[in-house]
Parts: C-alpha cells; sequence; structure tokens
C-alpha cells in the first residue's frame, strides 16, 4: 500500500506537468484567433464613424454657413424688406392656394387607385409620378408648351380672352405639376393601409359611401394624409425652375421666395441669405412633423394589431 500510493502521485505529477504547456499553448491560439476578430471590428468601427461624420459634415456645413453669415438683428430686419415680404407673401398666398387644390382633387384619385384595380393602372400611376422626376427645365417648357399663350390648350384660352401668361395663376399650375405626385402617392399608401373590413362594417350598420370615408376610412389615414400635404406644401414652397421658365420673374407677381433668393443674389446677398434661412427653417419643420406623424402612425397600427391579437385569442 504505501508503494502504490507515492507511484500515484508521481503519474499525476507527470500528468499536470504534460498538461500545463498544452494549455498555455492553447491559450496562446485562442488569444492569436481572438485577436484578429477584434482588430477587425475596431477598424470596422473607424471606417463606419469616419464615413459617418463626412455624410454629417458634407450636409451640415452649408447649412451652418447659411446661419453663421448674418445675425439674429439682421433676420429681423429683413421683414421690414418690401422685396423680402413680398416674396414671403406670394409663396404663402400660392402655396396654400396649390395644396388646397391638390388636396380637393388629389384625394378621391387616390382612394380611387387605393381600392380599385383596372386596366392602365400602372400607366395613370407612373403618369402621376412622372413629375417627381421630371427636370425643372422639361417641366416649365411642357407647361409653357401646354398653358402658354400659344400652347397646345392656352391658345383657346387666348381665344377667349383668358390671358394667363406671366401671371400668378402660372405659379400655381407649375406648383400643382411638381407637387401634387407626393400627396397623391402618400394619400393612395394611407387608403391601402386602412383595412376594407372597416368600410364594410360601417356600410352593414347603414352608413353611405361618404360618410364611411369622413368617419372611418379618413381618420384612419389621417397621419398620413397630413405627412403628404405637408410633404406637398413644402415641394411647392420650393419651386423654382418650372416656375421662371413658364411664369416668369416678376416682383409681386411671380416672384416667390426661391426666385427672389436667385434674383437677390446680384445685387443684395443678406436679403438672399436670409431668405434661404426661412426656408431651412421651414423644411427643417416640415421633417420633424412628417417624423412624428409616422412614428404615431406606426404606433397606431402596432397597437391596432395588439388588440386583434388579443381578440383572436379570447
Amino acid at each position: 500500500m504505501r508503494l502504490i500510493i507515492p507511484e500515484i502521485l508521481a503519474r499525476e505529477r507527470l500528468m499536470q506537468s504534460l498538461k500545463e504547456p498544452r494549455d498555455t499553448f492553447l491559450s496562446f491560439r485562442t488569444r492569436k484567433a481572438h485577436s484578429p476578430r477584434t482588430l477587425s471590428r475596431t477598424v470596422w468601427f473607424l471606417i463606419v464613424f469616419l464615413v459617418f461624420a463626412v455624410v454629417v459634415a458634407f450636409v451640415g456645413l452649408p447649412i451652418l454657413a447659411l446661419f453663421a453669415y448674418g445675425t439674429l438683428s439682421g433676420f429681423l430686419n429683413s421683414f421690414s424688406s418690401d422685396f423680402v415680404v413680398d416674396a414671403l407673401r406670394l409663396s404663402l398666398v400660392t402655396t396654400l392656394t396649390t395644396l388646397l387644390i391638390v388636396i380637393t382633387f388629389g384625394t378621391p384619385v387616390a382612394y380611387f387607385n387605393a381600392r380599385n384595380s383596372y386596366r392602365g393602372k400602372r400607366v395613370i400611376e407612373t403618369l402621376i409620378d412622372l413629375p417627381i422626376v421630371l427636370p425643372p427645365a422639361v417641366a416649365g417648357i411642357a407647361l409653357l408648351l401646354a398653358f402658354g399663350r400659344y400652347g397646345l390648350l392656352g391658345q383657346y384660352f387666348h381665344i377667349l380672352g383668358i390671358n394667363i401668361a406671366f401671371d400668378t395663376t402660372d405659379v400655381i399650375i407649375a406648383q400643382i405639376f411638381v407637387s401634387s405626385p407626393f400627396y397623391i402617392r402618400q394619400a393612395t399608401t394611407s387608403f391601402e393601409d386602412v383595412d376594407p373590413e372597416y368600410e364594410r362594417a360601417a356600410h352593414t350598420l347603414g352608413a353611405s359611401s361618404a360618410g364611411t370615408f369622413f368617419r372611418v376610412t379618413a381618420p384612419i389615414a389621417l397621419n398620413g394624409l397630413v405627412s403628404g400635404a405637408l410633404m406637398t406644401w413644402a415641394r411647392a414652397l420650393g419651386e423654382f425652375g418650372a416656375t421662371i421658365l413658364f411664369a416668369g420673374n416678376f416682383q409681386g407677381v411671380t416672384q416667390t421666395m426661391p426666385l427672389a433668393i436667385y434674383t437677390a443674389l446680384d445685387s443684395n446677398l443678406d436679403s438672399a441669405v436670409y431668405l434661404s434661412i426661412i426656408l431651412v427653417l421651414i423644411s427643417f419643420a416640415v421633417i420633424v412633423t412628417v417624423k412624428v406623424l409616422t412614428l404615431r402612425e406606426k404606433g397606431t397600427a402596432k397597437e391596432e394589431k395588439s388588440m386583434l391579437d388579443g381578440v383572436s385569442a379570447d
């Protein structure tokens, strides 16, 4: 017995001495394997951070330059200039008129396209979306050849004594042409997201088609409709190319804020900068509002889905 115990202890010490170099070798290999992976993650993070910083700086630097150029007192004093006030007033009047017309005529079109399938639907949708990607110069020339004094339709207006050439009406027509697709596309998507079962239930309860639309469909799709309307208004507010080619550039008549900025670059840079700042602030407010409405719409959709899941589970 005394001879066996020392032999066992000797074997254990031998096995331990053989195991330690092996563990050391394995731990070294593990560290060697993990080291490149950690290094690659660090390099990838630095690349992403650098690209992110370049994009933010590229977008933010010009905006920062606008605000750094002027002063608060100069910005406030610009509202006493007839040049700035005329451009601001005309832009507000024309864009709000444009928005009202687009909503009035675009809502039925969007709802019809959302609820019906018909031959040539894709062609119609493509035609409606075309002004989004159409170059502004092409849009201006197309409007001039269609509604100008000697245009395809404008010549008959001229015969009837209706002259809209280089008038505020031209500004509204140009704004409608370039901005209406934004509302119609968004409204169509919003109406498609409304479950038709809600409308069928309303009809079952005796509601008319108009009552169902205004009391059921429109309230559910309201966030999307408002988002589309805001994007339409912002696009109309920033319209330049089609307006200057089709309507001209006359202060108080056709000179909206973008055209006033273009004009002021030659004579009054301060006015151009302050008008630009106004447009930047409006654009920022529109984007933030649209994002808030979109998040609210997603939250409402999740709540409705959870409610339906709870009802089906019961």
